[in-house]
């Protein structure tokens, strides 16, 4: 990732999470990472929409919905996410 790229995670938190087809899902709330690598691993999201609720997708111990970074393709005013690797 060029320098240019990076970006710091205060910087994604409260940014809409949508499918490519423009489907939301909620908003960042939290980002769950690997302490030693520092590897994102999930995006904890907050203000699900009914629609991400019905999707049955993986849920930590507090019940809030987790969606796996390695399924964010873009970063821009919206957080991207291809909707066929989280269900």
């Amino acid at each position: 990732m060029a320098e240019e790229e990076k970006k710091f995670s205060k910087q994604l938190l409260g940014k809409t999470v949508v499918s490519k087809t423009g489907k939301r899902f909620g908003e960042v709330g939290d980002i769950v990472f690997e302490t030693r690598s520092g590897e994102l691993i999930h995006i904890i999201l907050t203000n699900p929409t009914s629609y991400t609720e019905k999707l049955e997708l993986e849920k930590d111990k507090e019940n809030k919905i987790l969606i796996p970074f390695s399924a964010v393709i873009a970063i821009g005013d919206f957080l991207v996410v291809a909707e066929e690797d989280i269900i």
